[in-house]
């Protein structure tokens, strides 16, 4: 019998993924069953974590946080592939003193693309998500060599407010190493950097931005890329408060979704290989879950290779029709009905539940050959999801059902909350 895959995310405010992990796979072999554990990370808050317990090696590194204050960061590397989260470096929950929506920097991201620069990365794929910036990536930049000069030619402040006042960018000093570096930007969002729908427009007041500031913010940003002569409505251009943007225009960067890179970095094609149940999850469960989010991948790239999976979470809002390409779909409140409980205190009852599922997968019936897993998700996503001809998985004696959404929203999902509802396939 093959062994189950244990792939969540993190449950948010309760349980880091590998937290989440080690506790469903304690009760997967409470069943008698062999797990193995692979925590994963949508390419946000996380991603180096799911690295370091895939085998990448961290490094700790001291940068400046988002309002210049010290901050204590880390990447991970392996074999010349380095992953970077700025939000362990330019991140909401690094500001000391609440939002600073006009000087927040993304300089500490640039530090930390450095410092993996000096350990040997030729490869970065760089996780946004979760910034407390809204620069361009200006601070990211000035990190690594740039020169943003005023009218008189003296270097601008950081923060995304100073941009209005840019009027020449000096790229020579840039470190030489970018040149030969490959860029990867893991992310979602396909906002453009300006305008009604742009950087600071949509996600400037998760980071403390009123009316005032969205417009001083959105001024600036213009300014920014007129200055560089880049496009600003370009789709990613305003992730992380364009992060992405200076990314996508200066170092190059390819864009993909956060989750596949993921996968491909913690090697899921290679340990779904000969496994019998997948199981993914995360705190909510909602619509956004579907669109991008670490189960949802998890569950598509389970599917195409004809493995089964079952999703756990700590709250469910979705129908049992929208469900149904996440397999069978369990809350903690199956198990512990105060909520708070299972907030404050996830462990039991993932344990509980993982038992559960294991025991019943025992029960599962598999019919017609299972296909070869792919070794990457980019394998994955180059061919059709669904089953061979002639040949079914039957989840719980419901045919499993594929999403062929592809694009992503980009829109945040929320965390646990109050359960809602109980959604199986």
């Amino acid at each position: 019998m093959g062994h189950i895959l244990v792939a969540p995310d993190k449950f948010k405010g309760s349980a880091t993924a590998a937290e989440v992990a080690g506790h469903l796979a304690a009760g997967v072999r409470d069943a008698g069953r062999h797990a193995v554990e692979l925590p994963v990370a949508d390419g946000g808050e996380g991603t180096v974590a799911a690295a370091v317990a895939a085998g990448f090696r961290p490094v700790p590194v001291t940068v400046c946080g988002p309002t210049g204050n010290p901050v204590r960061a880390r990447f991970a590397i392996r074999h010349g592939t380095a992953v970077v989260e700025l939000a362990t470096a330019s991140g909401l929950a690094q500001l000391p003193a609440g939002p600073a929506p006009l000087r927040a920097t993304s300089r500490g991201t640039g530090e930390l693309v450095r410092g993996a620069l000096d350990a040997g990365a030729t490869t970065l794929v760089l996780g946004v998500g979760g910034s407390a910036c809204t620069d361009g990536g200006a601070g990211m930049l000035a990190a690594l060599g740039a020169r943003l000069l005023d009218a008189d030619g003296a270097e601008l402040p950081d923060g995304g407010a100073a941009l209005a006042r840019l009027h020449r960018i000096d790229l020579s000093g840039l470190d030489g190493r970018l040149a030969g570096t490959r860029f990867v930007l893991a992310s979602d969002v396909d906002n453009p950097l300006l305008g009604p729908t742009g950087a600071a427009a949509v996600y400037g007041p998760q980071k403390g931005a009123g009316p005032r500031e969205v417009r001083v913010l959105d001024a600036a940003l213009a300014r920014w890329a007129a200055v560089l002569g880049a496009d600003g409505a370009r789709p990613g251009a305003g992730a992380a408060g364009g992060v992405g943007f200076g990314a996508l225009t200066v170092l190059g960067a390819q864009q993909r979704t956060g989750i596949d890179v993921v996968l491909d970095l913690v090697g899921f094609g290679e340990r779904l290989g000969g496994a019998a149940l997948v199981i993914t999850g995360e705190g909510s469960v909602d619509e956004q879950t579907l669109h991008g989010k670490a189960p949802a991948g998890v569950a598509a790239a389970a599917r195409s290779a004809g493995v089964p999976v079952a999703t756990v979470c700590g709250r469910s809002s979705l129908r049992r029709e929208q469900a149904a390409g996440l397999g069978t779909v369990h809350v903690l409140t199956e198990v512990e009905p105060d909520i708070a409980r299972c907030v404050a205190d996830p462990g039991p009852p993932l344990r509980v539940l993982g038992r559960r599922i294991a025991a019943a997968a025992r029960g599962r019936v598999h019919t017609g050959p299972l296909r070869p897993a792919p070794t990457s998700v980019s394998a994955i996503r180059s061919r059709t999801l669904g089953h061979s001809p002639g040949s079914i998985t039957v989840v719980c004696g419901v045919p499993s059902r594929p999403c062929r959404r592809t694009r992503p929203c980009g829109k945040v999902r929320s965390t646990m909350g109050d359960v809602q509802t109980s959604a199986e396939s």
